[in-house]
């Protein structure tokens, strides 16, 4: 009986030992995330707007460096992110999934016009990234620099008062006015002056 109790001590001495040198083998060596997922989630544009079919940037960075989902199903990124993610994992780029949307030529901004909104709150809602501000019964109105072009905002609106407009690229992006249609035109002539 003896011998049996100093078996059964000898496990629970063991089993402690060895726990201890697993617990501390875990806290030591512990990996905080994959980095390829990191990677990939800066490279993606951030707009959390599921038009990849995933709910945001991140869970679709994991499911890229899985290799369970191909690269090119991010219309806010385009072409560069896509060419980014293929030089970043090595691989062939592919050209933009038209399912999943179509690439912008410029950075769109939501805008509101405030004197159609009725206040009900569901583009607040819709926002992935709260770029929205406003309450119930009063008009919103759309933080620029915060917004992200994502669209999710248009479609819950009942009474279609978003607009998505270009961003304004700063003076890069100028053009000076067309001058208006009138009998008085102003025609430049092949050595610039007025005719």
């Amino acid at each position: 009986m003896t011998l049996v109790f100093v078996a059964i001590a000898a496990l629970v001495m063991l089993s402690l030992i060895f726990g201890a040198i697993l617990g501390f083998a875990n806290v030591r060596f512990k990996v905080d995330g994959n980095p390829v997922v990191d990677q990939i989630d800066q490279l993606l544009p951030q707009t959390q707007c599921g038009q990849c079919s995933y709910p945001g940037c991140r869970p679709y960075a994991e499911a890229i460096a899985e290799g369970g989902e191909s690269i090119n199903k991010c219309p806010p990124g385009g072409e560069s992110t896509i060419q980014a993610i293929a030089d970043l994992l090595g691989v062939e780029p592919e050209p933009l999934d038209a399912e999943h949307g179509e690439e912008k030529e410029s950075k769109m901004v939501a805008v509101i016009r405030e004197d159609e909104c009725i206040g009900c709150t569901k583009c607040i809602q819709a926002c992935p990234v709260d770029a929205i501000l406003g309450a119930a019964k009063q008009m919103h109105t759309v933080i620029e620099d915060e917004c992200t072009g994502c669209d999710l905002c248009l479609d819950p609106c009942p009474v279609d008062c978003i607009d998505m407009l270009p961003v304004d690229q700063g003076i890069q992006a100028w053009r000076p006015p067309l001058p208006a249609d009138s009998s008085n035109n102003i025609i430049a002539t092949d050595r610039g002056q007025a005719a």
